[in-house]
């Protein structure tokens, strides 16, 4: 429930930041530098967030990167009530957020497995899945209400204060004491320990390289939402600003429905299997939302699209929690988060950039169409790969 207050701060800051940031530069380039910038702590320091997530109390590192968190939104919300905003104050704001999440992560997906029983842990990612992409419907709707009653920087104040329903929250939670492993050695040896099992499990390195195309790919649809519903979808009605909240809960409803579905699924075999049928579906839909000029259809597209998301990182993220020990489970969980975290970014730069010299429409409906033909070729012509061998036995 505190991240799910938590979170719904997070995505009405997402929107309102988008807006501001759409609105101060008329640059699709510069709404994916700052969804970049965002994630760039991540690329540079999550694997390190992963060693000292193995090495110490995984709650007090939550907890700071709480603070961290609280203090770019308020800083936000100084700089726009005081009409000294810039486009670099937000650029370095979200940097900073980022150098938070990039050791608060590990340190949260690392304790779920302390609070489920191994037989559950499926379902509970599915459910922590859950309440995140409620908040992308909530969280959107919410910033739409506050910009239009009370203002942008309401919209980063409101974020800030929701980071201490977390920390209250962690404080009331019951876990079991911190065990760090006896065995401690230098950093870039634990944190090399981590790459070599990435490198070495096939399965683990199939995934990972499989999330971070994915994401490459998938992700610049999201970055690029501002911009189809001020340039692509104007026909649908209403406000740049309606348009936008309205493209955002879609997609966020349909993550929802997507992670209810996993959640249930009680048949854990050919998840490798899955898990490609799942990405080539992804592909077709973010090609067709891309050729779209219908809002009505766009909405349905992407209610589509946000649970085959959802569901691609569902089935991944429980795949990488069954096969991982728990010694390795911080430093490996960051490689993963760095794939899933890094690609998005680093596609909304690419996107964006080309996207100012063609259009958002094309470049994603080129994005879609490539998806779609790398998986469904994998699904088609790699039978015998360790993906889509995969079964419960091997993940057990």
């Amino acid at each position: 429930m505190a991240a799910l207050g938590s979170t719904i701060g997070t995505w009405m800051q997402k929107y309102a930041q988008g807006l501001l940031v759409y609105d101060l530069t008329r640059s699709k380039f510069y709404l994916g530098m700052d969804d970049f910038l965002s994630q760039l702590p991540i690329l540079l320091f999550m694997l390190i967030g992963g060693v000292i997530a193995d090495r110490h109390d995984r709650r007090r590192l939550l907890t700071y990167s709480q603070y961290v968190q609280a203090f770019s939104a308020f800083s936000l919300a100084i700089a726009v009530w005081t009409g000294n905003i810039t486009v670099w104050f937000i650029f370095t704001m979200s940097f900073i957020s980022g150098c938070g999440q990039a050791f608060g992560g590990p340190a949260y997906q690392s304790m779920i497995p302390s609070l489920v029983p191994r037989r559950d842990l499926p379902n509970a990612i599915a459910l922590n899945s859950s309440q995140f992409n409620l908040s992308r419907v909530l969280g959107p709707a919410g910033g739409a209400a506050v910009l239009a009653m009370i203002g942008t920087a309401a919209c980063f104040a409101l974020n800030g204060l929701s980071f201490f329903f977390v920390v209250i929250a962690l404080t009331m939670l019951t876990l079991p004491p911190h065990a760090p492993s006896v065995d401690r050695r230098a950093m870039s040896d634990e944190l090399r320990s981590g790459l070599h099992y990435v490198r070495d499990n096939r399965l683990m390195l199939t995934l990972t390289l499989l999330v971070t195309l994915s994401t490459f790919l998938a992700m610049p649809i999201l970055t690029m939402l501002p911009a189809f519903s001020a340039e692509v979808l104007t026909a649908g009605g209403g406000t740049h600003e309606t348009r936008l909240s309205m493209l955002m809960a879609s997609q966020g409803l349909g993550a929802i429905i997507g992670a209810l579905f996993v959640g249930s699924l009680s048949n854990r075999k050919n998840l490798g299997k899955m898990l490609l049928f799942v990405q080539t579906g992804l592909g077709v839909l973010i090609a067709a939302f891309a050729m779209s000029r219908s809002l009505p259809l766009s909405l349905v597209l992407l209610f589509f699209g946000g649970m085959f998301f959802m569901g691609l990182f569902s089935i991944s993220f429980s795949m990488v929690q069954l096969m991982v020990p728990n010694d390795l489970r911080g430093r490996v969980v960051s490689i993963y988060m760095v794939a899933l975290r890094g690609g998005g970014p680093i596609g909304g730069l690419v996107a964006g950039a080309l996207a100012d010299r063609f259009s958002a429409s094309s470049v994603m409906a080129v994005n879609g169409v490539l998806l779609a033909v790398i998986s469904a070729s994998i699904l088609i012509f790699k039978r015998g790969s360790a993906l889509t061998a995969s079964t419960q036995a091997d993940v057990s």
